[in-house]
């Protein structure tokens, strides 16, 4: 797959929908034909719960080996501690020892970029590979935004307005600036949107008008008590509660995330022509 797209997802904001939306876009996106790997890049292992690995801690392999073999300069296996989903995606699991692995991090050399050597064997076999963030802005978020290709930033109305917002995007820019020029934004995706309420819609609507250059998803992810049960289920909302309005919105996400990546590539095709 000489195209694989790598897209982080992330907010140093814990409970905004990140894992949720990894394993709904990500198995969207297999719905639709497309080769995928989700990565977990946070040591408390949620996506990797989420998709049903109940004890992420007695993994023999996790992506802490994997990076650890990378620094050591070790032959990697093809397919190493890759586990297979029923739902048709891949994962890569994490669990507690990324913890001392990040902390570890600092005294390596060419530390930003573990990551991404990591994951760049793999790109061959996947269309698409997720980055599921930690929430916060550590050593493991700045390799996360080093390996993507782009940004995707799930987050509640109420939070958007707020300075954790300016912070990302300073961190976004900085390595932008100084390592991954060809990193961009995709943009805000709305979670847990309840529509009933006033104070949502106001957020929102005065967000698409100003937007600060910074774009939002046309699909807003609606609240839903079935969507947080999905987890503990193992599966994705589809296969849980594939009639409902979260899924509805996931399969819509999956859709304009496809339909922007066509109009990033006809864009670049072109670019590429005139030059």
């Amino acid at each position: 797959m000489e195209d694989c797209k790598v897209i982080a997802i992330t907010n140093q904001k814990g409970g905004v929908g990140k894992t949720t939306t990894a394993v709904n876009l990500g198995i969207g996106l297999a719905r639709s034909g497309k080769k995928v790997l989700l990565v977990d890049a946070d040591p408390q292992g949620s996506l990797t719960v989420s998709l049903g690995i109940k004890t992420p801690d007695e993994l023999p392999i996790s992506i802490a080996t994997l990076m650890q073999d990378i620094i050591e300069d070790k032959a990697i296996p093809e397919d190493s501690g890759i586990i297979h989903h029923a739902e048709g995606v891949d994962l890569l699991p994490s669990n507690i020892e990324l913890s001392a692995f990040e902390v570890g991090l600092i005294n390596v050399m060419s530390r930003e970029y573990v990551l991404r050597d990591t994951l760049e064997p793999l790109k061959k076999q996947y269309d698409h590979i997720l980055i599921d963030c930690m929430p916060s802005l550590g050593m493991m978020t700045i390799n996360a935004l080093v390996a993507a290709d782009s940004v995707m930033i799930p987050s509640q109305a109420s939070y958007l307005s707020t300075k954790g917002l300016y912070l990302l995007m300073r961190s976004i820019s900085k390595v932008k600036r100084q390592i991954n020029p060809k990193l961009r934004i995709d943009g805000v995706l709305l979670t847990m949107v309840d529509s009933r309420t006033n104070n949502a819609k106001t957020i929102i609507n005065s967000l698409r008008q100003t937007g600060d250059n910074l774009r939002i998803f046309d699909t807003e992810i609606p609240f839903s008590v079935r969507a947080a049960e999905t987890s503990i289920e193992g599966k994705s909302i589809f296969a849980y509660d594939g009639n409902g309005k979260v899924a509805a919105a996931y399969e819509q996400l999956t859709k304009e995330v496809m339909d922007n990546e066509q109009r990033q590539n006809n864009r670049s095709r072109s670019e590429e022509r005139i030059r």
